[in-house]
């Protein structure tokens, strides 16, 4: 069984910065409060605690995400009775007991919740949402998965990804694409591994606009080398108090128009932030409020507009995150 990793931390001054807006705004050693507008403050009742029973963010709107709490539950504990399970079209919870063994992508049917229970793990193989609704997965530790580790696409809807972590696979953790939305990944922890998670799968797929719309709140991206989000189309697109560790290539990159809302973020360690723009993709927008930098790069911002924000929640202090977000994320910790 694959544990997740909790890496120790040596800090040097943090850098505190509320409004990015472009080089040369950070100062060394300045602390910035908070800017007047909306998003930086307390800006709703719902209570980030990872003890929660819904989803903060994009899950909650569209009728929010339930998975399969009308239905029954059932245990499994190997590969033939989870696909069996799998191919239910009913609501359905679906516990994972010990370590079961996949191969490549296994679809997922609409209003399920796939939950562990102690030191659950699937290894090898992934989930595939592809043009489905209402979907919880929580509470699993993946790893050495052969193509993605979740894989959300074709239309999926109100997806909530929770308190899972994910290592060294192939491509993917959570990748969301092809017009799917209203899905919210939170308090994750993600290591030894190189790209985190997509938003959009390419940028001739114009499609995407106008869906594509994810929160990322209270994940760990502890050393791993991009991605966390790289986002095209979707708008907005809100990452908020997240953990940012040693990410080589760069931590946030929003591209083709998209528009991310950064807030609330600690980022430690990391050279590149954010982008607007990446590769050959044209340029996104980001908003950065109320982020600490601590012995990291400048953050790139601007690149248009980020649309608002139209659910409540609550923005715990950028420079408390490192501890919360360590001693939260992660299976064992609902």
């Amino acid at each position: 069984m694959r544990k997740t990793k909790q890496t120790k931390r040596s800090r040097t001054t943090p850098v505190i910065i509320a409004a990015a807006a472009g080089a040369g705004a950070l100062a060394l050693g300045l602390q910035a409060l908070p800017s007047d507008t909306e998003n930086a403050e307390s800006v709703g009742s719902q209570d980030p605690a990872p003890t929660q029973d819904g989803p903060i963010g994009w899950a909650s709107e569209n009728g929010g995400t339930t998975g399969g709490a009308d239905g029954d539950t059932v245990t499994v504990d190997d590969e033939d009775g989870l696909l069996d399970a799998l191919e239910d079209d009913a609501p359905l919870t679906i516990e994972i007991d010990g370590t079961i063994e996949l191969s490549g992508m296994n679809q997922v049917a609409s209003d399920t919740t796939i939950i562990g229970l102690d030191d659950a793990e699937i290894t090898g193989g992934g989930l595939n949402l592809s043009g489905v609704d209402n979907v919880i997965i929580r509470n699993i530790a993946f790893a050495d998965w052969d193509d993605d580790a979740i894989n959300v696409e074709e239309g999926s809807t109100n997806v909530w990804v929770d308190h899972n972590s994910f290592t060294n696979g192939y491509d993917g953790t959570v990748d969301i694409k092809r017009e799917s939305d209203y899905v919210t990944v939170s308090w994750n922890h993600f290591f030894d591994h190189n790209k985190t998670s997509l938003i959009g799968h390419s940028d001739g797929h114009t499609e995407d606009q106008g869906h594509l719309r994810v929160t990322y709140h209270h994940n760990y991206f502890d050393g791993t080398n991009t991605r966390h989000p790289r986002v095209r189309y979707g708008n907005p697109v809100h990452v908020f108090n997240n953990y940012y560790r040693d990410n080589a290539e760069y931590g946030v990159a929003s591209t083709m128009g998209g528009g991310v809302l950064v807030e609330g973020n600690y980022f430690e360690e990391v050279d590149h932030p954010t982008h607007t723009g990446y590769a050959d993709s044209d340029i996104g927008a980001i908003e950065a409020d109320n982020n600490v930098f601590d012995d990291s790069g400048e953050p790139e911002t601007g690149g248009g507009d980020v649309e608002s924000i139209p659910y409540d929640y609550n923005l715990d202090a950028p420079e408390d995150i490192p501890d919360l977000v360590t001693d939260g994320v992660g299976p064992g910790n609902l």
